[in-house]
C-alpha cells in the first residue's frame, strides 16, 4: 500500500489519488505557494498568484484541480490552461499527467500551434476534463466549435505577464468572454503591469492575493556548471568527472530510488566509497549512512531530493545532478547543500538534448549562467592520476615512519642487485593491482553517432531517403540501438504522410500520458517512422496507441522487429 501519511499536502485537502500520486515521486513538503494557494483552488476562489517560474505554482493549481474534477466523466471541458508558448503548454500537461496518473478516466489534451489538429479535435470529440493550450490555438477551435466551454468551472491564465510580451492579451480576452460568468479564475503572473492588473478586476471576483518572494537565488560562493552528455553515457561520465575533480564529500542527485542504487553500485565497482540514500532505505540505515559521510568513511552519497532534504554536511564540496531536476527550485535545494559555512561549494549539472529547456529555465529563474564544462578526456584524467600519485608519495615521505618497509628493501636490493627505480615501480604495480594507471580514450570512429535533432524540437529525429526502392518496398538502413531503459517501436506513418517529429511527440505524449521529454529519438522513413518510448510500457497503453491517428494514418503501432501490419492503413475520415 502506498504511504500517504503526508502531513505537509495531506493537511491542505488534496483528494487520496492525488496524495498517492505525490507520494510516488516523492513529493514531501509543499512550497510556500503551494501551501497558501490550493485551499483557495479547492474552494472555487478566484486567485491572483505572483510567483516566478521555478516556485511550483504549477502544482499549486494543477493539485486542487485534479483533486475537484479528475473524477467527473470526460465529457465537457471541466478546467482550461492557458500557457504562452507550447513549451510551457506541454510541461504543464505533463504535470497533470503526473499529480494525476491515479485516475484511470483522467483526459488531458495540449491545444498548442505548431501541431497537427487532427488527434485534438479526436480529443475533444471523446471528451476531456483538463485543456491546456496557447491562447492562438484554443480560438482556433473555440471558432471552429470543436472546443466548447458552456461547462468550465476553472480557467488559469498562466504567465499572464509573458503573455501581454507576447502580444497575447487580446486572444487572452476573447477567450475570457467565452467562459461562463460562474467560472472561477486563477491568474498567476511573475509581474503585475497594468495591463495585468485590469484583466484581473475585470475578470476575476474578490481575488485573494498571495506573493511569493522567490528564493532561487543561489549562494555565490557555489560555482555552477554544466555537461552535455547522451543518457547511456552519464555512468562513464560520472567517474570521469569524480576522477578530476578535487573532492572533499559530494552528493549525487537521482531521478528515481532504484537509480540511487544502480549508481551507487556501480561507483563502488569503480572504486570509490558510495552509497545509496532513498525513501526505500530504513531510517535508521539513512541516519548511519549520513554518519558515516560525515566521518569520511563513505565519500559519495548517491540521493532522491526527498531524503537530501535539510541534509546539513560541512564536508559537502560537490554536487552532482546526475538527473535534472523537473523545477529551478527543486534545483536550488540540491545545490544548497554545498558551499556551507562560508565555504566554497561546486554544482555540476548533467544536461541531456532533451534537458535544454531546464537548463534554461533555471538560469532565467536563478539568473545566474549555468558554465558549460567539456567532459574530461584520457589526457586530463591521466595529468590527474600522476599528480595526485606523486602527491600521495610527497606527503608518505614528509610522514615518514617508511620501516619495517626501508629496511627491507635495503636488504632486498644488497642480496639481489636490483634496480631502486625498478624496484619502486613494482611497488607501485602491486599497490594498483595490475590495473592500468593510464586511461585511453574510445577512437571516435568506434563511439555512436551524435544523434541529429531537428532545430526548434526537442526529440532527436533523423529522416531517411532512400535510393532504388521503387516498386521494392523500403530497404532499412542499420541504426543504432535504443538508449538504456528504451524500447523502439514501428507506427505506420511516415514522411509521405507529411509527418513531422512534434506531431508524434504531441499524439503519443496526450494518448499515452507520456511526458515528452520521456519520449527518445524519432526516425522518419517514406512509409513509415520509429519511436524509442520507455521500456514496460503497459500493453493497454500501446494498445490504445494502435488507434491513434496522425497525419491521417492510424499508428498501428508494434515493437519494432515484430511484424508490421500487412492491412493498408487507414485513412482519416474528413
Amino acid at each position: 500500500m502506498s504511504d500517504v501519511n503526508q502531513p505537509g499536502f495531506k493537511s491542505l485537502g488534496l483528494a487520496l489519488p492525488v496524495l498517492e500520486a505525490l507520494n510516488s515521486l516523492n513529493y514531501e513538503t509543499p512550497s510556500p505557494i503551494q501551501a497558501q494557494m490550493i485551499p483557495y483552488m479547492l474552494d472555487g476562489r478566484d486567485v491572483i498568484g505572483q510567483a516566478q517560474t521555478g516556485t511550483g505554482k504549477t502544482a499549486a493549481f494543477a493539485l486542487p484541480l485534479i483533486s475537484r474534477f479528475a473524477q467527473e466523466k470526460a465529457g465537457a471541458v471541466q478546467v482550461l490552461v492557458l500557457a504562452p508558448t507550447r513549451e510551457l503548454a506541454l510541461q504543464v500537461a505533463e504535470a497533470f499527467g503526473r499529480y494525476g496518473e491515479k485516475y484511470p478516466s483522467m483526459k488531458t489534451v495540449s491545444l498548442c500551434g505548431g501541431m497537427d489538429y487532427r488527434p485534438q479535435l479526436r480529443s475533444l470529440r471523446d471528451g476531456v476534463q483538463f485543456v491546456i493550450g496557447t491562447p492562438g490555438r484554443v480560438i482556433d477551435h473555440l471558432t471552429k466549435g470543436a472546443l466548447k466551454l458552456d461547462n468550465l468551472k476553472c480557467v488559469v491564465l498562466d504567465e499572464a505577464d509573458e503573455m501581454l510580451r507576447m502580444g497575447f492579451i487580446e486572444d487572452v480576452e476573447a477567450v475570457m468572454e467565452a467562459t461562463p460568468d460562474t467560472c472561477q479564475v486563477a491568474l498567476f503572473s511573475a509581474t503585475m503591469p497594468t495591463p495585468i492588473r485590469r484583466l484581473a478586476q475585470k475578470y476575476l471576483k474578490s481575488p485573494e492575493e498571495i506573493t511569493i518572494k522567490s528564493k532561487t537565488e543561489t549562494v555565490s560562493a557555489i560555482r555552477q556548471r554544466y555537461l552535455f552528455v547522451p543518457y547511456r553515457d552519464k555512468p562513464d561520465a560520472l567517474v570521469r568527472v569524480l576522477e578530476t575533480e578535487n573532492y572533499d564529500g559530494v552528493i549525487v542527485f537521482a531521478r528515481t530510488k532504484d537509480s540511487t542504487v544502480e549508481i551507487a553500485d556501480s561507483l563502488q565497482q569503480a572504486g570509490y566509497k558510495a552509497a545509496a540514500l532513498n525513501g526505500d532505505i530504513a531510517q535508521a540505515q539513512r541516519e548511519q549512512t549520513v554518519d558515516q559521510l560525515k566521518s569520511g568513511r563513505i565519500d559519495i552519497l548517491v540521493a532522491t531530493d526527498v531524503v537530501a532534504r535539510g541534509l546539513d554536511v560541512p564536508r559537502i564540496s560537490h554536487v552532482i545532478n546526475y538527473d535534472i531536476s523537473f523545477d529551478a527550485e527543486t534545483y536550488v535545494h540540491r545545490i544548497g547543500r554545498t558551499g556551507r559555512a562560508g565555504r566554497e561549494g561546486d554544482a555540476i549539472l548533467f544536461v541531456t538534448a532533451k534537458d535544454k529547456r531546464l537548463l534554461q529555465t533555471i538560469e532565467r529563474v536563478t539568473r545566474q549562467k549555468v558554465e558549460e564544462m567539456p567532459l574530461p578526456n584520457a589526457d586530463k584524467i591521466n595529468e590527474v592520476r600522476e599528480k595526485r600519485f606523486m602527491e600521495r608519495l610527497d606527503a608518505q615521505l614528509e610522514r615518514g615512519k617508511l620501516e619495517p618497509f626501508a629496511e627491507l628493501l635495503q636488504r632486498y636490493q644488497a642480496e639481489r642487485d636490483a634496480n631502486p627505480l625498478e624496484m619502486a615501480a613494482a611497488l607501485a604495480v602491486m599497490l594498483y593491482k595490475g590495473k592500468p594507471f593510464h586511461v585511453k580514450d574510445t577512437p571516435r570512429s568506434e563511439r555512436p553517432k551524435r544523434e541529429p535533432r531537428e532545430r526548434g524540437n526537442d526529440v532527436r529525429v533523423e529522416t531517411r531517403k532512400r535510393r532504388g526502392t521503387e516498386g521494392g518496398g523500403e530497404r532499412r538502413r542499420p541504426t543504432s540501438s535504443p538508449e538504456q531503459g528504451m524500447t523502439r517501436y514501428r507506427i505506420q506513418v511516415g514522411r509521405k504522410h507529411g509527418v513531422k517529429p512534434s506531431n508524434i511527440v504531441g499524439a503519443i505524449a496526450n494518448e499515452a500520458n507520456i511526458q515528452s521529454r520521456n519520449i527518445g529519438r524519432i526516425e522518419i522513413y517514406p512509409e513509415y517512422s520509429t519511436v524509442d518510448l520507455p521500456e514496460g510500457m503497459p500493453g493497454k497503453a500501446v494498445q490504445h496507441l494502435k488507434k491513434v491517428w496522425v497525419s491521417g494514418q492510424q499508428l498501428n503501432m508494434t515493437e519494432d522487429g515484430a511484424p508490421a501490419p500487412t492491412r493498408k492503413p487507414k485513412t482519416a475520415k474528413s
